[in-house]
């Protein structure tokens, strides 16, 4: 054998045989059959609150005060269902017109700060400007004020500006939420600068660059950020800064009939339903994207 060919020999037995080789898993039959049924008990316990809420909706009145309660209806109706739509019918202000509300603020206000946080993310994962550590230090220190510690502020500036009851008290504020702008330019980060300055070296200039190379590139960062905007402004009241009627949400007017007394016991229960189903429904589509968002993007300079 020559020289050559014994080197192809021996370098195939060090690298090549180790990878084509499968690998064995470490636990046993038993040990699989444990880790299955933990998580199933766990996923259980993360359906149980939602498969309560949508029973409860589905019980007639005697079922929701019956002691010990039961987690299943017993004889599921649409009553209570019909007679939220009923209630709602007969406020002076359509049903339709709380849920345009709603979806305009949501809607605008998502993606504004998917605009906002990515383009400033963008900036400060792959520029250097004087400040710019200084500037995402500040970012990361407004993560821990919540809304009720800058209401009082918020409020001033908005009535500075005139924009107490109207749209944009809720919508303005969404777009500078430092949440998304800390998830974007961390995932952005994993991004190869080399992909970004080929890019530029074929001739594209910065918002091509932005909006063919790095956007797709980071679209399981994107999901998730719509998903966190879509139950945060889906689920906002809004009455702290909208007090006209007919520019209220959605959340409020129903919120408002479940605190009708112990008649309104089913509507509440239909109330919980209705809310929680955009929400849910945006996760189940993006669920993909939000575990690969947790995971490594596989993308190295």
């Amino acid at each position: 054998m020559s020289r050559k060919k014994k080197n192809a020999a021996i370098e195939e037995e060090v690298y090549v045989k180790p990878l084509i080789k499968r690998r064995k898993p470490n636990r046993s039959i038993g040990g699989d059959i444990a880790l299955y049924i933990f998580l199933v008990l766990v996923a259980c316990i993360m359906a149980f609150p939602i498969v309560y809420a949508v029973s409860a909706a589905l019980k007639p009145l005697d079922e929701l005060f019956k002691f010990p309660p039961r987690v299943f209806a017993q004889h599921p109706t649409m009553d209570n269902f019909s007679d939220l739509f009923v209630t709602m019918g007969k406020s002076w202000v359509t049903f339709s017109r709380y849920l345009f509300n709603t979806a305009f603020i949501t809607f605008v206000g998502t993606a504004g700060h998917l605009i906002v946080a990515s383009m400033g993310a963008f900036v400060l994962a792959k520029y250097e400007f004087p400040g710019n550590q200084q500037f995402f230090k500040l970012v990361t220190v407004a993560m821990m004020f919540t809304g009720y510690v800058t209401q009082i502020p918020n409020y001033m500036l908005l009535n500075k500006l005139g924009w107490i009851d109207t749209y944009w008290a809720i919508i303005i504020p969404a777009f500078a939420s430092p949440m998304g702008l800390f998830l974007m330019k961390q995932f952005m980060e994993g991004l190869p600068t080399s992909l970004i300055e080929a890019a530029k070296i074929d001739g594209a200039n910065e918002w091509l660059v932005f909006r063919r190379i790095v956007m797709p590139n980071v679209k399981p960062a994107w999901m998730t950020l719509i998903i966190f905007s879509v139950q945060g402004l889906w689920n906002n009241k809004a009455s702290t800064f909208i007090y006209s009627e007919e520019k209220k949400t959605l959340v409020y007017a129903l919120q408002q009939i479940q605190a009708g007394g112990i008649a309104r016991t089913g509507q509440g229960a239909a109330v919980l339903v209705v809310v929680m189903i955009v929400p849910i429904a945006i996760f189940i589509f993006s669920e993909s994207q939000i575990l690969e968002t947790m995971a490594s993007s596989g993308l190295k300079d």
